[in-house]
């Protein structure tokens, strides 16, 4: 498993917010280059999702609860990798956490392979979320869907 947290001066329904506009999760996420649910951010939504190396993905919705919580699943037939989001208030904002767990008959190479880049790359990933998340909270959450 992989961890990271950030501390962000927004409430956790602005950064919901923020992950629900799912085509542009490459504002915030340097790793991606398109994102794409069919049904949106909802429980069993599937779509791709293209990594900026890599070729695209299948991913769903595995687990929701708006403003709190969501998983998004990668599977084949020999894999699967859980990206979790996770939204934790606290006094002056939100703890944001992403966890990124490797499971399945090739769990061991996909941690070598991918593991050491992704452990790299969520920290700015985190930044990037937490500066979009801020400028919206001072903005009142302008340009943000409902």
């Amino acid at each position: 498993m992989i961890e990271k947290r950030i501390a962000v001066a927004a409430a956790p329904a602005t950064i919901f917010r923020i992950y629900q506009d799912v085509e542009h999760w490459n504002v915030w996420d340097p790793d991606t280059r398109s994102a794409w649910l069919e049904s949106g951010l909802v429980l069993g939504s599937t779509g791709r999702l293209t990594p900026t190396r890599g070729r695209a993905v299948p991913m769903q919705v595995t687990s929701l609860e708006v403003g709190r919580h969501f998983t998004v699943s990668s599977r084949t037939p020999l894999f699967r990798i859980d990206f979790e989001h996770e939204l934790i208030p606290f006094w002056c904002g939100t703890k944001v956490v992403h966890r990124i767990r490797f499971f399945g008959l090739l769990k061991g190479v996909l941690a070598r392979l991918l593991g050491p880049g992704i452990d790299a790359g969520l920290p700015e990933t985190l930044r990037r979320l937490k500066a979009l998340a801020e400028a919206k909270a001072r903005q009142g959450n302008a340009g943000l869907p409902a």
